[in-house]
């Protein structure tokens, strides 16, 4: 992700109808202690209490291929979790055949609980077997509810553990759903070898390869045997080429169950995330490039909820990464794409109208990267598992809680991290949902296209700067200079700008000290501001 020019662009928010927050959002740390950290992990639940499997005890993934994935990292064990009771169990992997232990102490394996079964796919990991990091071809099936009693009593539990072989699930970083009786397997990778930012020739190499594919099938389990029956696939390399994503359960305007594709990484054309939405049901996928989702772009604990009588789909993100975050009412634009503590919502109106909105409270610290939103057992949802918000009769309800991900202590640390500057996150959240009974309004999120992809270079600069941006229409262009004090220091009025690419030459005054400044770039109402750092 290394790049010749590094700029932070500050994007106005801009007005539109306002509308009350569909409902608030509490979150209560909830501490056990000695359970430690885990992060990138698939789970279950029965009974109120949760199996954990698979996932990474530590941070951020470091830079260096003999550090990053190592096996000091690995969850070797089943892990089960009572959050009311604030108690834990473990189990080591040990007992197991080796290549169930394998692939159940892999990292973003896709997975979904069906009944008493959690069906886990992929996974990346060490492989003894074959002396190598890899993507595992595998799906796992764990009885859930008998495995989390023979952990609890310290008990032998390999009896309700299948494994299978299985080629199109050699995928990680992708999602596993259902639409009614069908299986979908959405996006994600195929990565074998051990990591190198320096590219698949560099060092020990790896092979990389994207699956642009929402894979299609049905699953026959009679708790013996298990049976995949494939079905046509939907490949498309330009918009179903993401993973480390978001991928939720929705409930349609139709009525109809379905589920969304939201943002990912990384762009064909860019290390940047994409923006636009895939929408998934039983009839196919479409894009929805008329929206923007501008926060939590990377994999973090998410939650839907379904307003019946106003027909709002909401779903809501917890931190994690992205390429935007708010600060001081503005949106900041950050293409290093760093950890945030931002709480946003995307909802889909009854027309199919999607648009963003920020809760007023966010993530304590930099947190969510790589955690799961586990739902209350008690709170009654959709076959699916999408939330009935009419039928929460409380106006507080505690609809689940949010467990694991990444703690970072900056929210850039990718290119310096030697391991000690994040870790996984080791509290708990209980995630409370407060029906909002006052005239409190949030404005929903929109980027204004007529002036946008504001970029300026070379930032640091001597004085001498080129502004390239570009325009849906032609209008006259304003740039406004300002010191970090908010104090005018230059101006320039009614520059030509004409639709599509424009590039200017800015000199900035012969006689400004070196430092930061604001530069403002206006043109059709609109307003852009980058930070400008000179450097003589």
């Amino acid at each position: 992700m290394v790049r010749s020019i590094v700029y932070i662009l500050l994007f106005v928010v801009l007005p539109m109808a306002a509308q009350e927050l569909p409902f608030s959002v509490k979150l209560n740390a909830v501490e056990i202690n000695g359970m430690g950290g885990i992060q990138s992990f698939a789970f279950g639940q029965h009974d109120g209490k949760w199996l954990i499997a698979g996932g990474r005890l530590d941070g951020l993934h470091r830079r260096q291929p003999f550090a990053s994935f190592d096996l000091a990292g690995h969850n070797n064990q089943l892990i089960v979790i009572d959050p009311i009771e604030k108690k834990f169990w473990k189990a080591s992997l040990l007992g197991l055949p080796a290549e169930i232990q394998e692939q159940l102490s892999s990292t973003n394996m896709e997975f979904i609980q069906e009944g008493n079964m959690l069906y886990c796919l992929g996974g990346y990991g060490y492989s003894q077997l074959q002396q190598d990091h890899t993507t595992f071809a595998k799906i796992t099936a764990i009885q859930v509810a008998e495995t989390i009693k023979a952990i609890s009593e310290g008990q032998p539990f390999d009896s309700y553990i299948r494994q299978y072989n299985e080629p199109i699930f050699q995928v990680c970083g992708g999602h596993l759903h259902k639409i009614n009786e069908t299986y979908y397997l959405l996006g994600g990778q195929k990565f074998i070898g051990r990591y190198n930012p320096m590219g698949p020739d560099h060092g020990p190499g790896f092979i990389q390869e994207y699956t642009n594919e929402i894979r299609k099938f049905n699953l026959i389990d009679d708790g013996l045997n298990l049976n995949i029956e494939h079905l046509s696939a939907y490949k498309d390399v330009e918009n179903l080429h993401r993973r480390d994503y978001n991928a939720k359960e929705q409930i349609m305007p139709d009525g109809t169950e379905g589920i969304t594709m939201f943002s990912g990484v990384f762009r064909s054309d860019a290390d940047l995330p994409y923006l636009n939405a895939v929408n998934v049901d039983a009839s196919g996928y479409s894009v929805n490039d008329s929206f923007q989702q501008l926060f939590n772009h990377y994999h973090c604990a998410t939650m839907p909820v379904y307003n019946a009588v106003n027909n709002e789909m909401h779903t809501v993100f917890f931190g994690g990464i992205a390429q935007y975050y708010m600060e001081n009412g503005q949106i900041v634009k950050d293409d290093n794409v760093p950890f945030v503590k931002t709480i946003a919502g995307v909802t889909r109106h009854a027309n199919g109208q999607m648009k963003e909105f920020v809760f007023p409270v966010t993530m304590p610290a930099l947190l969510g990267a790589g955690s799961e939103f586990i739902p209350g057992q008690d709170v009654a949802t959709y076959q699916n598992g999408v939330i009935k918000a009419n039928e929460l009769e409380k106006d507080t309800t505690t609809v689940g809680f949010i467990f694991g991900g990444i703690s970072s202590s900056a929210p850039n640390i990718f290119f310096v991290n030697d391991g000690s500057q994040s870790v996984a996150s080791t509290t708990i959240f209980e995630v409370q949902m407060i029906k909002n009974k006052t005239s409190t309004t949030q404005q929903p999120l929109q980027t204004n296209k007529t002036l946008y992809d504001l970029q300026l270079s070379p930032n640091p600069g001597s004085g001498s700067y080129q502004i390239k941006f570009k325009l849906r229409q032609s209008g006259s262009v304003d740039l406004k200079l300002q010191d970090l004090g908010g104090r005018l220091v230059d101006e320039k009025s009614n520059l030509p700008g004409i639709s599509g690419e424009n590039r200017l030459h800015y000199e900035v005054p012969g006689q400004l000290a070196n430092g930061s400044y604001l530069l403002s770039v206006t043109c059709n109402d609109v307003t852009i501001h980058v930070k400008l750092v000179l450097s003589h």
